[in-house]
């Protein structure tokens, strides 16, 4: 009995030493952004590297971004929230004496996230913390649109921090209330819009309806066509355009003739989809996804990977894309300043 007891105990321990030897963390390229999962354009990187590079420089906080494919790829298999104390803490990010540094991080295939706070923040910060994710950023990543929720989630996590957006900080009282104008605007576009021109947007998507409902007649005969109700229609769409219709690429209707039963197929691409047009079969049903091979330099350019896969085909391969190299202004502030967090901050996931 001692000997088994013994040899569990070695086994434990053993298995304690792989774990803890296979648990690592991604070193940074910036103090900034890692785009480790190629999400970011080349545009939205700058666009988000300044937002937080003002930070720095006006406030003296450092909050940085990195985006991940998997935990796993680092040896950690399990919730989020101590692989991101981990990696804040191996960073060490923030001013070492206050602790007021900041991370938001993504993993993008776990579908997890997580804005880690210094300890200095205490627990202050993380019902703001929640708040924001889950009325601000997940709201867009549940719509795949990761680069808006990552710069609108920087953006509040900002005004959070400092009671005001990056865009406000050199501004004065009036210039303040101008921005706030602007993002109201932005964030209500449709009802601003509404209210500044309703009479000319309502003649615009009067004009779209009527285009998509206008009356129809059989080029066979010359009778009326009547448009067939959704269940209907896909008896008459293949099984490429319904799949299509499911993830929203396209939008069919179908026109029948109920004289001779000539059937009409017209197709209207989704406004918001990012699915491609696929080589195989041409269905618009083509999902790209990214893997950064070589991160781009101030010296060197960069190497991404795009796997691609048809939802209706499945049709699979890969392509490689070169990333142009960093501006100069990107490796300003190269290093962190030795902080530390004690687990404050919030998580989400979609």
């Amino acid at each position: 009995m001692k000997i088994l007891k013994l040899l569990t105990l070695a086994v434990a321990v053993m298995a304690a030493g792989i774990s803890a030897h296979a648990q690592s963390y991604p070193n940074y390229h910036e103090v900034f952004a890692n785009d480790y999962a190629g999400i970011l354009s080349t545009e939205e990187t700058q666009r988000l590297r300044s937002k937080l590079q003002t930070l720095r420089a006006v406030h003296d906080i450092e909050f940085t971004t990195i985006i991940i494919n998997r935990m796993s790829d680092y040896g950690h298999i399990g919730p989020i929230e101590p692989f991101a104390t981990g990696l804040f803490n191996h960073w060490g990010v923030g001013n070492a004496a206050r602790n007021d540094g900041v991370m938001l991080l993504v993993a993008r295939y776990d579908r997890k996230m997580r804005i880690e706070v210094g300890s200095g923040y205490g627990a202050t910060k993380n019902v703001a913390m929640a708040e924001i994710i889950q009325d601000v950023i997940l709201p867009e990543f549940r719509k795949n649109n990761y680069a808006v929720g990552i710069l609108k989630g920087v953006d509040e996590v900002i005004n959070e921090l400092t009671g005001a957006y990056p865009d406000e900080s050199d501004s004065n009282a009036l210039g303040r209330a101008w921005k706030k104008l602007e993002r109201f605007a932005e964030r209500n576009a449709i009802a601003v819009l509404a209210a500044i021109s309703g009479v000319g947007l309502f003649l615009v998507s009067a004009g779209r309806w009527w285009f998509r409902n206008r009356p129809r007649y059989c080029p066979v005969d010359r009778n009326k066509m009547i448009r067939l109700t959704e269940q209907l229609e896909d008896a008459h769409l293949d099984d490429g355009q319904q799949t299509e219709e499911r993830l929203k690429s396209k939008d069919y209707d179908v026109w029948d003739c109920p004289n001779c039963n000539h059937v009409t197929i017209e197709g209207y691409r989704g406004w918001f989809s990012r699915m491609g047009g696929c080589r195989r079969c041409g269905y618009k049903t083509l999902q790209g996804d990214a893997t950064i091979l070589i991160h781009a330099t101030t010296s060197s350019t960069g190497l991404k990977r795009i796997d691609y896969h048809c939802h209706h085909c499945a049709d699979e391969y890969s392509a490689t894309k070169t990333i142009p190299k960093k501006s100069s202004s990107s490796s300003s502030s190269s290093s962190f300043g030795g902080g530390s967090s004690s687990g404050g901050g919030a998580s989400g996931s979609w």
